[in-house]
């Protein structure tokens, strides 16, 4: 089994001819064309990343969806809970001032 990578322009703009994987002075199970538009390379995981454009990375988008959607649930269940206990927190509290039966007079003031 063997890949063909195209060939393609690196960072610095030189063009990089193509070749095939698995390469004479490389890895003999690195047999898939791997890397990005401006690297490429031999590698053993075709799900490492991909030779096409732009789904190089498809693997890491659904642990980050995962990750991501996990991180909304907490988020959701910490903003309901704060709610609830806001909610009994002033649903619970007296409507009204205890009348203790005193009445508040200045000192040393008298009444004439």
């Amino acid at each position: 089994m063997s890949a063909e990578c195209s060939s393609y322009l690196n960072a610095d703009k030189v063009l990089v001819s193509g070749f095939s994987c698995p390469r004479t002075s490389g890895d003999a199970r690195a047999v898939y064309c791997c890397g990005f538009q401006d690297v490429k390379y031999c590698c053993d995981d075709p799900h490492s990343f991909f030779p096409y454009e732009h789904s190089y990375m498809w693997w890491l988008s659904v642990g980050a969806l995962v990750g991501l959607s996990i991180a909304a649930v907490v988020l959701f269940a910490f903003i309901i809970t704060v709610c609830v206990l806001c909610y009994l927190f002033i649903s619970t509290k007296p409507r009204s001032k205890l009348d203790t039966g005193l009445s508040l007079q200045m000192a040393g003031k008298t009444n004439c």
